[in-house]
């Protein structure tokens, strides 16, 4: 592999940095090891522990990139699977409706030998997308053209947009014969939202919501596709997409959503998530690069729906933020799906030596894939470096800035542009009609069944019991529950004689915390009461730093959330003392806070659990200090869930956090209304 590798980043490359470029593929690591993005947080206890579980997951998930696939048959047969979890993963399930796009041409500029037109669009109903459509100044009548859809990176241009920051590649498709439709970014656009939402933001709720901007950018490219086939000159079946750094992720979201896309050319723009999660280079990422990985893919998965069309995948040797480790393990893979195929002339890649930027043979490269296969041109490309944008200090714009915008002043840009809330619309919150008389067990059936293929997809059917490693002088225990995991649990006191009940209460701080005060009115002399410490808490915490979140968001990438660890955590618990009892004891978890809507999900996914208590909690999952769990609010919220745990009996004490009308009709629904209590 590595003389391949070496003829592909060999070709346009001077016989000098050929000789260092073969000392550098001798050096490329061949597995899961190499150069880290940045050092390994050591300064709290929980570090080695939470880096070692992120480590043995991620090596877990991309184990097996074709799920045993042996041919191009049995993929196409798995492709519709993969297509709905792909958008589902997107926030994209079920696909939203394609409604008007109500595109306008704000302006025109004419530039001689091209033309260059300021359009917005409206993917979904407010929703605007601002781009600069290229295309050659004489198109004869009839005429069909190939057309590139380009989408941009993180190069900022204010209130400009940054498409213009890319115009050089709009130009030169122009004078080449295409029409090229160059897009802003939801975040760096005339109109904008942040994709740094987990980065830095703290909206976790976009968790709980199943929203990630790579969704937004994915849908804006798709019906960017659907604008260029509305124009009566494009050939719609020569369309190419192509960006670099964040539109290189969105030429692969695009790609792998879009069969109309018959050749992609991604520059920087996916690596896997070895090098993502284990190596951090997560941390040099923003939120739009990443999907909610639910159905733990391995990543390059998201590039392998791109086959069999045809695929440049298109890299530096010397990026940090897409190492080459992880670019060999990519084309490896990538190679191997095409060769099922008998198309593995039709994926290839290129390295450009150099850091995270484009550079002569890059663009060159780009430009003679798409002419090969959009036009069926072979020839070298002599041209690329005509008309180039440079950056400061000596800044270039063949074109100046202003003269791209598409609302050229602030009084122009829409008043009904939703864009700057597009993350609390996006997906569709879950909206669960309460069952009918005598159809509460079919309702529940129904909804554990979308959580668990949702939310807690990375759970087993029952989440195996905690395992006793230690018990200290103190009588604290500790749990191993999930390989490396490892919690405390204490007894605050077991009766002689058998408990009447078993209390577990989740601690929100430290395993040496009091019980609750108001537990103090449900536990009678004769229970058991313990206190559990989960993952992340007390003595096993780790390092938190916004930005850039690395451990919360690290486990999104492997199809969970930190505190879906804690429901494992507690689930696990109840299952080891429900052993160390009686087995007729009943088992109850309490929580307030956090803690609570901990108690709540791991009682409905553990059956020895014999119902909760809470106090203190919020309502809904788009509170911050809710526990976020991936896509649960395409499920159900704070009060339905509540229900779900019908006829076990649930007592919350103290205000009910509005969820007391729908927690107590589902429980009459079920015929146990006895069972839902508020003691206020």
């Amino acid at each position: 592999m590595k003389s391949l590798e070496f003829r592909r980043a060999a070709r346009g490359t001077s016989s000098a940095t050929l000789l260092l470029l073969a000392a550098q593929c001798v050096l490329l690591p061949l597995s899961g090891s190499g150069q880290t993005y940045d050092a390994p947080d050591r300064a709290e206890p929980g570090d080695a522990m939470i880096q070692a579980y992120l480590r043995q997951e991620t090596e877990k998930v991309e184990a097996d990139f074709l799920e045993g696939i042996k041919s191009a048959e049995e993929w196409r047969r798995a492709r519709p699977r993969f297509q709905q979890e792909y958008f589902d993963m997107l926030g994209l399930w079920p696909l939203p409706e394609k409604g008007p796009l109500r595109a306008t041409v704000t302006r025109t500029l004419d530039r001689g030998d091209y033309v260059v037109e300021m359009l917005h669009y409206q993917s979904r109903p407010g929703l605007y997308v601002t781009g600069n459509l290229y295309r050659p100044a004489k198109i004869s009548p009839g005429e069909k053209l190939p057309a590139i859809l380009y989408v941009c990176g993180h190069s900022s241009r204010g209130r400009n947009g940054n498409k213009t920051a890319y115009q050089s590649q709009g130009i030169w498709f122009a004078r080449h014969g295409y029409l090229c439709l160059v897009l802003d970014t939801l975040e760096l656009g005339e109109l904008t939202c942040t994709h740094h939402g987990t980065y830095r933001e703290g909206r976790w709720w976009w968790l709980s919501r199943g929203y990630t901007p790579a969704g937004v950018e994915c849908w804006n490219g798709v019906r960017g596709i659907d604008y260029l086939l509305s124009r009566p000159e494009v050939d719609g079946e020569r369309i190419g997409v192509s960006g670099i750094s964040g539109g290189g992720a969105a030429t692969f979201w695009i790609a792998a959503a879009d069969e109309r896309v018959k050749a992609a050319v991604p520059v920087s723009g996916l690596s896997d998530l070895l090098a993502y999660v284990p190596n951090r280079v997560i941390n040099g990422h923003c939120d739009c690069m990443f999907l909610y990985n639910t159905y733990q893919w391995p990543w390059a998965r998201i590039a392998g729906m791109i086959a069999p069309r045809p695929l440049l995948f298109v890299n530096s040797d010397a990026d940090t933020i897409f190492p080459m480790y992880g670019n060999e393990r990519v084309i490896n893979r990538l190679e191997r799906l095409y060769s099922l195929f008998g198309a593995g002339d039709l994926v290839d890649a290129v390295v450009s030596v150099g850091g995270h930027a484009y550079r002569q043979d890059i663009r060159q490269a780009a430009f003679r894939f798409m002419n090969i296969h959009l036009k069926n041109d072979p020839c070298p490309v002599l041209d690329s470096e005509v008309d180039l944008v440079t950056s400061p200090p000596n800044e270039v714009h063949p074109i100046p800035p202003e003269q791209l915008r598409v609302f050229p002043q602030d009084s122009d840009l829409p008043k009904d542009a939703l864009n700057f809330r597009i993350d609390q619309d996006f997906v569709p919150l879950a909206k669960p009609e309460l069952p009918q008389a005598g159809q509460f067990e079919a309702w529940k059936t129904e909804r554990l069944a979308k959580l668990r293929q949702l939310s807690f997809h990375h759970f087993p059917e029952r989440v195996p019991a905690a395992r006793a490693t230690e018990t200290n002088a103190a009588g604290v225990v500790r749990l191993e529950t999930e390989g490396p995991i490892q919690i405390q649990l204490r007894a605050v006191r077991v009766p002689e004689a058998r408990p009447e009940r078993v209390w577990i209460a989740a601690a929100n701080s430290s395993v040496s915390d009091a019980p609750p005060a108001w537990l103090n009115t449900l536990a009678g002399e004769r229970d058991a009461v313990y206190i559990c410490e989960p993952r992340g808490i007390g003595s096993t915490r780790w390092t938190r730093k916004s930005p850039p979140n690395y451990v919360a968001r690290a486990h999104y990438l492997l199809g969970r959330t930190v505190d879906s660890g804690r429901v494992w955590d507690l689930a696990a618990t109840a299952r080891y003392v429900r052993a160390r009892h009686d087995a007729q004891t009943p088992v109850f978890l309490a929580g307030e806070g956090a803690g609570a809507i901990w108690s709540i999900y791991a009682a409905l996914l553990e059956p020895d659990v014999a119902g909760i208590a809470l106090s203190q909690f919020p309502a809904t999952h788009m509170d911050n200090s809710a526990a976020p769990l991936l896509n649960v609010l395409r499920v159900c919220d704070v009060p339905e869930a509540l229900g779900l745990l019908a006829p076990r009996p649930v007592t919350v004490v103290g205000p009910a956090a509005n969820c007391e009308e729908t927690a107590a009709a589902l429980y009459r629904s079920a015929g146990a209304p006895e069972k839902f209590t508020v003691q206020k």
